[in-house]
Formats: C-alpha cells, structure tokens, sequence
C-alpha cells in the first residue's frame, strides 16, 4: 500500500481520467434512480392491476417519507459515515429491492389484490431508503471534486428517467398486441435496472476510486479533514498521513457546522426545495391522472412522461456552457419563484387546452427543473473545503427530498373534488 503525505501537493499527472470519470459519474447517476424510474414508467401497469389505489400518486407517497427520513439522519451524521460503505449499500438496497420486485411478480403471476400491492408498497419504501444513501452520498462525495463530475452524475439521474421512458414506448409497441404483453414489457424494464444496479456496484467498488483525478480529490479533502473518505482512499492504494503541521495548527481541520452552512446557504436550500414542490406536484401524478382523454389514448400519459424525462435530460447538459449558466443567486430565486406560474397554466390546459399545448408545458416544466438543478448544485459548494461540500452536499440533497415529498403530498389537491378519491 502506498502512502502519501496529505500536506503534500500533486501533480498534473494526478488528473489524468478527467472523461473516464464523467463517464462513470453519469452510470452510477443512471443507476441510482433507474429503478425508481422504471417503476414510475410502467404506471400503466399497476394501473392495470390496481385501478383503485391511485399507483402512481400512493408509491411515490410510500417512497418519499422513507428517503427523506434517512436522508435527515445520514446528513446529520454525514461527518462520521463511511462514504464508500453508505453508497455500496445504497446501491446493493437498489439491487436486492429490484430483484425482490421481480420476483414478487413472478411469484403472484402479475396479478393484483390489496396483499399484492402493500408488498410493492414495502419494496418501494426499500427504494427510498436507498435512495437517500446513494444521492446524498453521492451528491455529497462529487461536491469536493470537479463540477463536470456532479453534472454528469445529475445528468445520468434524468437519463435514466429518459431512457426508460423511451424503452417503455418501445416495449408498448412492441407487446401492445401479444399476450400478457403490458407484463412481458414490465418484466424487460425490471430485469434491464438489476443488472444497471449490479453495474453500478461493480463501477463503484473497484473503477472509481482508482482513477487518479478522484484519488487528487479524495486526498486533498482528507488533507483538509475529512474522514469519510478514508475507505476509498484505502481501495485506491492510498493510506493518508497527517502532517506534523495540520498536527501543530488544527485551525487547518476546523470546518464550518451544519448549522453555519444552513444559513450561508438558506437562498440555495429554498430554491431546491421550491422546485421539486412544483414539479412533484404536477409530475407523475397530475400527468398519469388529470389531463383527460386525447387522441393519443392510453400512449398519453406515457408520452407526457417521455417528454419530461427527455427535456429534463437535455436541459441537464446546458449549464455546461459558461455563458448561459445561471450563477446569481438573485437570478436563481426569481427563475424558482417564477416556475409558480406553471399551475395555473396546467390546470387550464388541463381543462380547456389540446394535447399539443400539454406536451409543450410539460416539456419547458422538464428543462426548468434540470437546468435549475444543475445550477444550484454545482454553484452552491464553491468556495468551501472538502468536509464542507461534502456537508453542504448532503443538505442539499435533503433539502430536494424535502421538496419532492411536499410536492408529491401537495399533488393529491388535484384530485379533491372530482368524485374519484
């Protein structure tokens, strides 16, 4: 094992795999929600299988308060937690609870009833438990490191929605007319995100802590006090040494409290919060349940889903441009407050409006949400030391959880009213 003084600098060599990183960025952001993604696509499955209990809305109402639980203790915690521990496990949850759904499916042969359905419940509660070690571990872990790194982590969090969209298209067209062939395309989704999660604890445990820019990173937020990434540093071949100078002045190890990062950064924590309140509460509920009937029939709802997983995508890759990332902090509040008017908008649209004005409100509400995102979570750890990002990463990620649990809470308003709750 090599060891290496952590006062010391590095040199250029140790940023070599820069783009092999990014790549892997946007895998291990593709697998920590393809799973969750996948279950959302195939609404119209459980729809199928049980048209009484609001599949769409129920799950993810099921899997939110268990992310944003565990997301609280792991942020508060997040100073004294293994980071590589917490995201192989995130990841191995991911794959064990995937697979569980498979099998669950297989086991009752794709049909319905209460019993059936509270064990999905209790497989998508292990999704959101998941979820918080591996977003926030992430998210937490790559806002010491470069900003490509987080965008294409973010980037593969909206590709998975995207790709599983398209995939979900295919598969329908492909099974529409075959037997039981709205199941066979569930059983294809299910088994393509095991294998993205087997890939991402492959990828994870033994590809990305060996590349020489992640261990320049790593060694440098251990330089600056950071103990949760020991356990990388050690699977890369790395065994970090204090310095007699860090020893004599632990001014060099003093980091800012949560509680300190909470207030300097409230702006940002309320812009996060207050977009993923707006989209959750229009997104999948409001789409799969309140926009009617139109001449795309039942490829409605799953073209709308397209459609925002698409654009959400696309807009993922635009604050790489310099000059038209949103940096202001002014800028970034009246850009959150303003999506507010996407209500109003959607519920006339809803009522009154052609399929074609739904597609095209639903796909500027898909680019608001990544490109704001992205913008928020690359700008906000500037500044800081690594232990500090690392923290500050993991409130953000609360804080986003926060939103989507409000917002899919606030999504059920839709449908007071209307006789069918």
């Amino acid at each position: 094992m090599t060891t290496v003084d952590s006062g010391r600098s590095t040199g250029l060599t140790m940023l070599q795999g820069k783009y092999s990183g990014m790549v892997v960025c946007w895998i291990l952001g593709f697998g920590s929600l393809v799973s969750w993604n996948s279950m959302l696509t195939i609404g119209d499955y459980y729809y199928e299988l049980f048209p009484k209990y609001h599949p769409s809305r129920v799950l993810t109402l099921v899997y939110q308060p268990f992310a944003l639980a565990t997301m609280a203790v792991l942020a508060f915690n997040e100073a004294r937690i293994d980071t590589r521990k917490r995201n192989l496990t995130g990841f191995t949850l991911f794959f064990l609870s995937t697979f569980a759904l498979l099998a669950l499916d297989f086991a009752t042969s794709g049909a319905g009833g209460l019993g059936n359905y509270i064990g999905i419940c209790a497989i998508v509660a292990a999704f959101g438990v998941a979820d918080a070690f591996v977003e926030g571990g992430m998210v937490g872990d790559l806002s010491f490191m470069c900003p490509e790194f987080i965008q294409s982590y973010l980037a593969g969090l909206a590709a998975s929605g995207a790709l599983t969209s398209a995939l979900r298209l295919v598969t329908k067209a492909a099974f529409e007319r075959a037997s039981n062939g709205l199941r066979k395309g569930v059983m294809l989704f299910l088994a393509i995100s095991t294998f993205f999660e087997i890939l991402c604890i492959l990828l994870y445990a033994f590809v990305f802590p060996k590349l020489p820019i992640v261990k320049y990173y790593r060694t440098k937020a251990a330089a600056e006090g950071s103990k949760t990434v020991a356990a990388d540093l050690a699977a890369a071949g790395i065994q970090t040494v204090a310095t007699e100078r860090a020893d004599n002045n632990a001014k060099q190890l003093e980091r800012l409290s949560n509680k300190q990062l909470f207030f300097q950064n409230f702006d940002y924590f309320l812009d996060l919060y207050l977009i993923y309140v707006l989209t959750l509460s229009i997104f999948p509920g409001f789409l799969y349940e309140n926009t009617g009937s139109h001449r795309l029939g039942s490829w409605y709802a799953l073209v709308l889903i397209a459609v925002y997983n698409m654009f959400d995508l696309i807009a993922r890759y635009i604050p790489l441009i310099e000059k038209i990332k949103l940096k202001s902090r002014n800028g970034l509040m009246i850009a959150t407050l303003s999506r507010f008017l996407f209500i109003p908008c959607f519920y006339f649209t809803a009522k009154y409006g052609d399929q074609g004005w739904m597609i095209m409100l639903v796909s500027f509400l898909g680019l608001t949400n990544g490109y704001l995102t992205v913008c928020l979570l690359t700008v906000a750890p500037q500044g800081y030391k690594g232990p500090e990002q690392n923290a500050l990463g993991n409130l953000l990620v609360l804080c986003l959880l926060a939103g989507v649990f409000s917002g899919v809470a606030l999504d059920w308003l839709w449908i007071i009213g209307n006789g069918k709750f």
